[in-house]
């Protein structure tokens, strides 16, 4: 029998060997990552809030992946009677209509919240969007009376059910009328200060929530101020797509899959949340009167572009004016939102 010191080595062996030894961080970061998985059930989903106290449902670490899934907002008896088939209907939904008593104030179904070690407040939770997955075959849109935009214009209540095509990325909202669809989460948060108790899911605030961007998309980042111990991330109100605005106050509402890896940055002391396409970086301005909203937006922006992108205020203001957009993201929730689209294209150079 050989000594095991004098078993030649594979080549496989080899390049493992040496691969430990030239990079003992990257094999060490490799195995310190995970990736999770969350699904709703009435033990870890939070109805209608955010809160710093909410007792966490999983617990990752910084740059942890995890697959959560989401559910539609509505009751399975509201569904079926709009036209829904009952074996359509997800059985946790059903489950956690059921049995979940601790409701409100908002009425979201939120998954979570995770708790993600070494989050403090003062830190900034990045939430990578990796993938959004359709989880069933519709949506639906409705309005009520008093609520929307217009709620003097249509005192009644009407719902509509909607078919989604995966395979063709469509809404079938009429014979003739197809929406391109775009999923996103309306609401994606983190706990407020504790000293608010339990948030209402509805207006969107310094901890994100109900943001209802539709430029939150697969292949975006949305960066969230850390306000308790642990962030207690949430998700929730699928979207399978939305118009700027949201004016009836609900878009194509569906169940979701979506992956997030969850990253927190160390001391970057944000005000209010950031976010990040491809394509373009955005700010948020959120406020129950718009033009305060609109004027956070703008500021957000200057900041941005004073702190990131070593711009003098005066000509990141003037960039402002001649390159970025200005979105109304909602009009429905409270607290209405705006944001502010930059092209990442103007600048020529690469990040410094």
């Amino acid at each position: 029998m050989k000594d095991s010191n004098d078993i030649p080595m594979t080549k496989l062996n080899r390049m493992i060997l040496v691969a430990s030894l030239i990079c003992p961080a990257l094999v060490q970061l490799a195995n310190s990552q995970s990736t999770h998985t969350l699904k709703p059930t009435p033990t870890t989903v939070a109805w209608g809030y955010y809160d710093a106290n909410a007792k966490p449902v999983l617990r990752v670490k910084s740059g942890d992946t995890v697959e959560i899934q989401t559910l539609i907002t509505n009751s399975p008896k509201r569904l079926e009677e709009a036209g829904v088939p009952p074996d359509q209907i997800e059985q946790s939904l059903r489950d956690i209509t059921e049995q979940v008593k601790d409701k409100g104030p908002g009425g979201h179904i939120l998954t979570g919240p995770v708790y993600i070690e070494g989050a403090e407040p003062g830190d900034v939770l990045e939430v990578k969007i990796l993938s959004i997955k359709l989880a069933i075959p519709y949506a639906y849109n409705g309005f009520a009376p008093g609520r929307g935009y217009l709620p003097d214009d249509f005192p009644y209540s009407k719902i509509k059910i909607i078919p989604l095509d995966e395979k063709r990325m469509i809404a079938q909202f009429a014979p003739d009328i197809e929406i391109p669809l775009h999923p996103f989460f309306g609401s994606m948060g983190v706990a407020p200060p504790e000293s608010v108790g339990k948030w209402n899911s509805a207006p969107p605030w310094i901890m994100a929530g109900n943001l209802d961007n539709k430029d939150l998309v697969a292949g975006t980042t949305l960066y969230i101020p850390v306000h308790a111990p642990g962030a207690l991330f949430e998700v929730g109100d699928g979207h399978a797509g939305q118009g700027d605005g949201e004016v009836d106050i609900t878009a194509l509402e569906t169940s979701l899959i979506g992956t997030f890896q969850l990253n927190v940055i160390k001391n970057k002391h944000l005000k209010w949340p950031r976010a990040e396409t491809p394509t373009h970086y955005i700010t948020m301005g959120l406020n129950d009167d718009l033009n305060a909203a609109t004027t956070l937006a703008v500021r957000e922006m200057i900041d941005f572009l004073v702190t990131e992108k070593h711009l003098s205020r005066d000509d990141a203001y003037m960039l402002s004016s001649v390159a970025a957009d200005l979105h109304i993201t909602q009009l429905v929730d409270g607290n209405k939102g705006v944001h502010m689209m930059l092209p990442k294209s103007v600048f020529t150079s690469a990040p410094k």
